[in-house]
């Protein structure tokens, strides 16, 4: 028994010494020194697996697919002893904070790090620090491995990474030129920051529209860490910039959350100051704004930072900066893996304070707003539902009838009235801290200069009746609908509402198959039943020489869960009869949409996104270099995102525009491409001017030097919620009410539209209901114009100055562009050629 023994012990240990042989640097493994090239994604996965095959304390995995088919991947690094009881060790964590039973469950005693690299495709140093990191922490530092688990994701956007080094290693000189002149220093449009939808994924976090943050926050759930760093790049003339945070910290940040980040970047610190490393804290980077890769966490209970590392896409190996000296790729995988070290090192000899703590996050009682109650449409209910799911909070249903609290609509204290499908959400449940951060109708500001948007409130951004109590409603959970089943009849035609995403879906898809649908323009009554303006309408006689209509068009109704109406005969009780002039013919749109250089390249992102994965409907992008010689008789819609286009939309082009509308064409401008039209020939749109004062020569001189920041905020707008009023009865407003909460994200103000209709506009007192707007911009605000359009001829002009798919969140802006696209003027698009 005892040489039977005594023999398995050595020839386990023979194996590890073995295997502890294989396991190769990130040096000897792709055969360069780290930070003398970028490593192409697939080349840091292969090193990812090589460790973890060869070190028994390493588990790697594959968490999802880019929209590019690259992995998704993370590891997992510990002991050997917690790696055999990982699942035990997650369990008690998870118990720790509430959001699994303590039943069973042990003593939480290790602490949980999570390290994110690369969120950002041109701050590509991170990834390289990573491969250092995991390295380091196999073979040095086991010591920290006995009582913490790090969770290591070596490259968050792997699509955005490889756009920049492949072309990186494509133009670099060799040796590599530090001039800021050359051409690697200088990265072509659209850049490699954001992913394939070239989204921005560091603002994705809680709307979860991108595919990388929906499989990482699977991922997320399941542990929840104590600690999680997102690791950064800025311009390459500033340091490093490593925790404690700026101003303003969002309320529910705990002051153990506050301290011990600072306590964190004292060990920064020494490490930094022993080389001689400048850095610097407590500026710029905030934690308000909850779809950052640090404030989301924060959320969530965890220490939550950003670590920014001089460089970006600007420094490739090496660059000369402004203070006299190169910054070279070398130098900052150095710094950000120190950083990373010394992170699960403070991790490590805290243990039990963050376990202690980490529970007393998810207590909740101080919370005020005990309950959100909303009502709405059923597809806007179901699509907040969806994303309450990604996040795993918890929800149900109440009909208690009254409820009195903030009534979010009338922005006062009021009555709300509950209905079978009114949807509950509390905050009495571990995540109760991220329920109030969604949800709150107004993020309380310690400083109004922040980094991002002010206003994100879940209710206005999905387009929801809802109220806040302090008081705990009960709720039932939610059953499961039945599926909508539709048959086929002998009906003259069908209808369906119009008031969601999910109704536009079902467009798009019918359009595609070739079957005719129109919409009407008035509320018309068939049969027992009313329709709004927008209904579709369906109809045998404009689908007759389709083949298999019917079955064809139950089938695409099932898949989209439309509940059709039969109507038996094209005659209405009441408003236009299926014939009138006043249901129109939808024809299919051929779309082009600008990008390329001068574009927004976010804007063109949340642009194409929304029509191939929200809408599911075909565009033609068209590069601003060959607008010039565009043949506008293939396209019946031209969509200009946000940009610069001073040089390409000139007297001679607008010209060319303006001809193109008049004979029938559609022009959609968003954000500040509206401003090309201002004041231009041809087109009525003027700015709003700020009221002129007298001599203020005196009083901006006296400003002093420290305040000129803080005083031109006055003039800003900084993502907050403005209430407008609606003109309902136009076709760009289909499936809206009277009003609309925009979210406003600049300070752009243009006059009400002489020659054209006013479609959502602010009045004499404009209604900031939430966010931060400067006191001389809100004053800019009155009387201006957010959705308006200008026919011009047989076409027209759409102007819309708030952004509807702003990061793809706004679910409540979405069907303005929709009708925007198919119902506005569409009386006269071009046949398909």
């Amino acid at each position: 028994m005892k040489k039977s023994y005594l023999f398995l012990l050595v020839n386990f240990l023979i194996t590890s010494t073995l295997i502890s042989q294989n396991l190769q640097s990130p040096e000897q493994f792709l055969g360069y020194e780290i930070g003398t090239q970028f490593t192409r994604h697939a080349e840091v996965v292969n090193y990812f697996r090589q460790v973890a095959e060869n070190s028994s304390l390493v588990n790697y995995t594959t968490y999802g697919k880019t929209n590019e088919n690259r992995p998704l991947t993370y590891a997992v690094i510990s002991s050997e002893e917690n790696l055999k009881n990982l699942e035990e060790i997650r369990k008690n964590h998870l118990a720790n904070s509430g959001v699994l039973s303590s039943n069973n469950a042990g003593k939480a005693d290790k602490a949980i790090v999570w390290l994110s690299y690369n969120v950002h495709g041109n701050e590509a140093s991170s990834t390289e620090a990573a491969m250092k990191t995991v390295y380091e922490l196999v073979t040095n530092k086991k010591e920290w491995l006995k009582n913490t688990v790090v969770i290591l994701d070596p490259c968050i956007n792997p699509d955005g990474r490889d756009r920049y080094a492949n072309w990186y290693n494509q133009v670099k000189a060799t040796p590599y030129n530090a001039s800021p002149l050359a051409a690697e220093h200088n990265e072509p449009w659209p850049g490699g920051r954001p992913n394939h939808y070239l989204f921005d994924l560091n603002r994705d976090w809680a709307w979860a529209t991108q595919v990388e943050t929906k499989n990482r926050l699977k991922i997320y759930n399941t542990w929840m860490p104590h600690i999680h760093v997102d690791f950064h790049e800025q311009g390459i003339n500033e340091p490093y910039y490593f925790a404690p945070a700026a101003e303003p910290f969002h309320e529910v940040i705990t002051p153990f959350q506050r301290d011990f980040q600072s306590e964190i970047g004292k060990n920064h610190a020494k490490y930094f100051d022993e080389k001689g490393w400048l850095y610097f804290t407590k500026e710029r980077f905030d934690l308000l704004y909850p779809s950052y890769g640090d404030t989301y966490p924060t959320y969530m209970g965890a220490i939550g930072m950003t670590y920014e590392q001089a460089g970006n896409g600007a420094a490739g190996l090496g660059i000369q900066t402004t203070e006299g000296y190169e910054l070279t790729l070398v130098d900052r995988v150095a710094h950000h893996f120190t950083t990373g070290l010394s992170t699960v090192e403070i991790a490590s000899q805290n243990v039990e304070k963050l376990n202690a703590e980490f529970n007393k996050f998810f207590q909740n009682e101080e919370i005020s707003f005990k309950s959100y109650a909303l009502n709405g449409s059923p597809d806007k209910i179901a699509a907040l539902r969806s994303l309450l799911d990604l996040h795993e909070i918890k929800y149900g249903s109440t009909n208690t009838g009254k409820i009195n609290g903030f009534n979010f609509s009338q922005n006062k204290q009021a009555d709300f009235k509950t209905n079978s499908n009114t949807l509950l959400v509390s905050t009495n449940q571990p995540k109760g801290k991220m329920v109030k951060v969604l949800f709150e109708p107004k993020a309380k500001l310690s400083d109004s200069l922040t980094y991002d948007i002010t206003a994100w409130s879940l209710p206005y951004a999905y387009g929801l009746e809802a109220v806040a109590s302090n008081k705990l409603i009960s709720n039932t959970p939610i059953t499961t609908a039945s599926p909508v089943l539709n048959t086929v009849s002998n009906a003259s035609g069908y209808i369906s509402k119009w008031d969601s995403m999910e109704d536009a879906r079902f467009l798009a898809a019918l359009l595609k198959e070739g079957i005719k649908v129109r919409f009407s323009t008035l509320e018309f009554e068939n049969g027992d039943q009313k329709f709004n303006p927008g209904s579709l309408v369906i109809t045998k006689s404009d689908n007759r020489t389709f083949k298999d209509f019917n079955t064809k068009l139950i089938e695409i109704a099932n898949e989209h869960a439309r509940l059709l109406t039969a109507a038996n005969t094209g005659f209405s009780k009441s408003g236009p009869d299926f014939g009138s002039s006043e249901i129109k013919i939808i024809n299919q749109p051929r779309v082009g949409v600008l990008r390329g250089e001068g574009v927004s390249s976010l804007n063109f992102g949340e642009i194409w996104y929304f029509f191939e994965k929200d809408l599911n409907y075909p565009i033609t992008p068209i590069d601003t270099d060959h607008f010039k010689n565009i043949d506008f008789s293939l396209i019946d819609i031209l969509v200009i995102p946000a940009g610069n286009y001073e040089s390409l939309l000139n007297k001679e082009t607008l010209k060319n525009l303006h001809s193109w509308v008049k004979e029938g064409g559609k022009v959609i401008a968003i954000g500040n491409a509206v401003k090309n039209f201002a004041g231009k020939e041809g087109f009525s749109l003027k700015e709003n001017k700020p009221e002129s004062k007298e001599d203020t020569t005196a009083i901006v001189n006296l400003i002093p030097y420290s305040s000129r920041e803080r005083e031109n905020i006055k003039e800003l707008i900084t993502g907050s919620i403005v209430k407008t009023t609606v003109d309902k009865s136009h076709p760009m407003a289909f499936g809206y009410g009277d009003t609309y909460f925009s979210l406003k994200l600049s300070s752009d103000s243009y006059s009400y539209l002489a020659k054209g209709f006013n479609i959502a506009y602010l009045k004499d007192s404009p209604e900031v209901v939430s966010g931060f707007a400067g006191s001389e911009a809100t004053k800019n605000m009155k009387n201006s114009m957010i959705f308006g359009e200008e026919p011009i001829g047989k076409g027209s002009v759409i102007y819309m100055v708030d952004n509807p798919l702003f990061r793809a969140f706004w679910e409540n802006g979405k069907l303005f562009f929709v009708n925007s696209i198919f119902f506005v003027n569409n009386d006269n698009y071009r046949l398909k050629i």
